[in-house]
Order: C-alpha cells, then structure tokens, then sequence
C-alpha cells in the first residue's frame, strides 16, 4: 500500500536482541535549535530550510512539499495512513478484537496516557513513512505507560531491554533511563523497526522479530521453508506471546478504523502539540521546573519519564519536556535563572566511619556527583572536612513520580489490599530472588514486582526488599519501629516483646545469629502495633 508523505514539520515533542545489524548512536535532535512542538500540517517548502538538522535529513528537497487539507483529529489522520492488510480474517485477529471490545475501560484508561505522546509518535512516524500503526504499538508493549516495567526487564513505552536500549544508544544512569524517555525511546525503536523491516521485507515479520528477536523469526522462517510451507507472519510457528503480538496490533488499527462496527467509542485526540521541548543547559531541580512552568511535578514527570530522581541528570540529557501552553513562560523563567541555582546545594561535616557510598546513599545522590563537585579523586575522604552536595529543593513527597515516591505508593497500594503483613529483607552475601521467595514463601516475580524489579536484575548486598505475607499479622496495622538494644536483651526476648520471629529481626537488620547483640544497638523492626505486647 502507498502511504501519504507526511509533510515534514518541526518536532515537538520487551525485546530480545538477535541478529540485527550494529548501527552508530543516533542523535537526538538539540532542543535549542527550534525543537520545538507542533501539529501534524502543511509547512510551507521555504520554511524547510530553518528546520533542525535532524528533520532536515528526512526531507527530499527535490519534492517540494504538497499543500494537503489539516485533519483536526488525529485518529482520522491515523486511519489516512494505515499501512497494514487490515482485512485479513484470522481467529486470533478476532480473538483480540472481542476482548477489546468487552473492555472499554482499558481503551479509557489508555485514551488519557496516550493524549500525552501520541501527537509526538504519530508524527515521528509519519515522518519516517511507516505505516501509521506502528504509532499504536505502545498500546501492545506498554499500554502506553512510560513506566511500564515487566518480569523481562523491559521498560518504557516501547518496552526496551536493557542490552538492547544500550544497543540502540539509550542511556541508562542512577538519575536516568532512556527506555522510559518518550523522545529517545521512540527514536531508537523507530529505527530498530525501520531495520527489522528492511532485514525481513514485511512489516508483520518485522513486529514479530521486534517481539521475539530477530532469529528466532529467522529459524521459524528457515523451518517453514525446508518444509515447503509459506513464510509470512500468520504460517510461522513463533512463540505463544508473539503468535497473539501481531494480532493485537491489528485489532487495535481494526478498532480506530471503524469504532462504530464494535460499538466502540473514541474520544477525540486533537491534532495539536501537547509539549514542547526546551534545553535547559545542565541539570535542573524538577520541582523548580514545574513551579517555572506553572504546571505541577507530576505533569513534570509523566512528560519526563526518563528521570529516576528529584532533578535531571547531571550528565544529561539536557532538555526537558514542557506542557505546550507553558512553553514560553518556562523559556523566560530559565533565562534568568542564575546558573548556580539551578539545584540547591547543601554543606556537609564529614563524620568518622563516613565513605563516599554511604554519603551518596544518604543524601540521595551518586558518588560520582560529590567527586565531581568537590573536586575528589579516588575513594579517600577525611573526617571533619566539609562536602559540597546537591539537594532537593522541596520534600521527598512533592518528587512524585521518582522511583523511590512510585516505590512507596505500591506499597501503600499493597497494604490496602488486603490487611498483608509487611516484611523487609535485607539483602545478604548469596541471595537471590529464587531463594528469598523460597524462604518467605512467595513467588519469586510477586516478589520482583513489590520491589518495582525484574527478577533478573541484580541484588546489591544490603538493599532493602519489601515482602507482603498473609499470616498473623492480617488485619493488624503494621509500623516502623526503631529500638536500642538493652543490658539482658536477646533476640528472643525483643521478638517475644514485640510479637515478631527472630527471623524477621535478623533479615530486617542484616544481623549475623551467631553474633551477639550488644547494649546501645539499634534495630528496625516491623512491628503489628496492635498486637506487641
């Protein structure tokens, strides 16, 4: 199928790796250079010449750009530009479309996620001449939410691996993940699609291969082919998840083109920006940020997404995404904002038994800032001299959309289920997921997914896990409780005072059985308050 040129316009806004080409970093355009929002419309050719290099690279100058009528709606301009055979009858297209069409609730709550973005991914793939129903793929890998995190370590809205955004140059720090930035992980999905494509020669091959790996259609195709069986899509066997990937899609674009059919109703998305993006020339506090746009942290951080932490990474990037209307407000309010009060920064007396790690630790930063800032090399700190640190302007509570904030709303979620007893692990030399939901007895994704973890990733010895048990603490109401060890104290005595196992005592505190406790110590225990004695 022929698909309408998009007319080029300033910009405004799980995998597994296998088999496909290397290719060098891509550069994401720089914001001070007019990268700026706006709608999907003609552009006059004239005009081409004041875009961005990286929209500039994208424009046939010998084709002149041709005057075409502004739709309004952009579920109409996706429909003008679908790409995929959507007439093909097959039972597992049917399948997805009857569950789409009993939850209209799930469509709602993904119509006011994708207000935010949409607008910016149509038009990045308008741009690239794809099919327009590749800009609904997040609706398949994420449900169109940046924070989405699976039991395979995939992130984001387009759902990346952490091997494979590396691949495709999305950053990963303490302060940032690119899998979760809308610009960059669009970027670099985009153009892993765009080789897919030209490696298989078949957009639905190419979504296979984005879902399963590249080999793994490779070896179904080869197989298909020593058996004289066709090669597309729908004759493959592929795997369970990528057998109904496709299908998804399909339905989805079946939904937007004709809502009425399967009496669905879609709320307009008007063709217009929604943000635009501002370069801030080094890092920034996001809560200042918002007060500077006259928006809220939280809009802040759901056009952010990429940012981990109360302030943009150090390192960069170096651009934030602004609500539209706030654009110029922002623009003013950053060009007189003194360098040096872009962050707040605090002093700090450095005590014996300090270390660069357990400082970051404690003032949540990383131990590369504090070198950097005060001029530190190696690991060697003395005791009495002052730190240079930067700090959150506002309270933890106000950042909250920040991992450590998304962390704690699970858990307050978790503890208004359903009256579960709330256990803390600490994390010790030879632990593994598998074997901490072994001992508590609790499945070891159920286990990953309280903690806002993957049960591959790592565990650093000495991180806190939280663990939700149902037993006799149900219906109790569970408090943090910190207690000094006394002359006589055992670990028996504490947990009979406070109702706890001895067990608890010594995972919730790293504790060593074998070692005494010694008067003056101090414990944290999770304590039923309505059941210590």
């Amino acid at each position: 199928m022929h698909f309408r040129r998009p007319v080029v316009i300033s910009v405004f806004f799980g995998m597994v790796l296998s088999g496909c080409q290397v290719i060098p970093k891509t550069e994401l355009p720089a914001p001070d250079k007019a990268f700026a929002a706006s709608a999907v419309k003609p552009m006059p050719t004239e005009a081409v010449t004041d875009l961005p290099d990286p929209v500039l690279k994208n424009v046939s100058k010998a084709e002149p750009a041709q005057e075409q009528p502004e739709e309004t709606d952009l579920w109409q301009l996706t429909r003008d530009n679908f790409g995929l055979d959507l007439s093909r009858q097959h039972p597992r297209i049917e399948k997805q479309l009857r569950w789409y069409a009993k939850h209209p609730k799930y469509l709602s709550r993904i119509h006011s996620r994708m207000q935010r973005y949409y607008p910016y991914i149509l038009n990045e793939v308008l741009k690239r001449d794809m099919p327009s129903e590749i800009a609904l793929l997040p609706i398949v890998e994420s449900a169109y939410d940046p924070f989405a995190y699976s039991h395979g370590r995939a992130a984001g809205p387009w759902q990346f691996i952490p091997s494979t955004g590396k691949h495709f140059g999305l950053k990963k720090t303490w302060w940032y993940d690119g899998r979760r930035d809308i610009v960059a992980s669009t970027e670099a999905a985009l153009t892993y699609l765009q080789q897919l494509h030209k490696r298989f020669g078949s957009w639905e091959l190419a979504l296979a291969a984005y879902n399963a790996g590249g080999g793994t259609v490779n070896r179904a195709i080869r197989k298909n082919r020593a058996n004289g069986k066709s090669t597309d899509y729908f004759s493959l066997r592929l795997p369970k998840e990528t057998q109904a990937y496709v299908p998804k899609l399909i339905a989805m674009a079946r939904l937007v083109q004709s809502p009425q059919k399967y009496a669905i109703t879609l709320k307009p998305l008007p063709n217009k920006p929604y943000f635009r993006i501002v370069e801030t020339g080094g890092q920034l506090d996001l809560a200042q940020a918002a007060d500077m746009a006259g928006t809220t942290t939280k809009e802040i951080y759901l056009l952010n997404p990429g940012f981990n932490r109360w302030a943009t990474d150090p390192a960069g990037p170096h651009y934030l995404s602004i609500p539209a209307a706030s654009h110029d407000k922002f623009q003013a309010s950053l060009a007189k904002l003194p360098a040096n009060n872009r962050i707040n920064w605090s002093r700090y007396k450095i005590q014996p038994g300090d270390s660069l790690i357990t400082i970051a630790r404690r003032h949540h930063t990383t131990v590369d800032v504090i070198r950097k800032t005060n001029n530190i090399n190696g690991n060697r700190i003395r005791s009495g001299k002052t730190l240079l640190l930067p700090t959150a302007s506002k309270r933890s509570s106000e950042y909250v959309l920040s991992e450590s904030q998304r962390l704690i709303s699970k858990h307050k979620r978790n503890q208004k289920k359903g009256s579960k007893q709330k256990v803390v692990h600490k994390v010790r030399s030879g632990d593994s997921f598998w074997t901490i939901a072994k001992n508590y007895k609790v499945g070891v994704r159920q286990l990953a997914s309280w903690n806002n973890m993957a049960p591959g990733d790592p565990l650093a010895v000495g991180k806190s896990l939280v663990i939700w048990k149902k037993g006799k603490g149900d219906g109790g109401i569970i408090r943090r409780v910190g207690y000094k060890v006394r002359s006589g104290d055992s670990l028996a005595r504490i947990a009979g005072k406070f109702n706890v196992s001895v067990k608890n005592i010594l995972n919730w505190n790293g504790l060593d059985a074998k070692k005494y406790l010694q008067p003056g110590q101090s414990l944290t225990l999770y304590v039923d308050v309505t059941k210590a004695n």
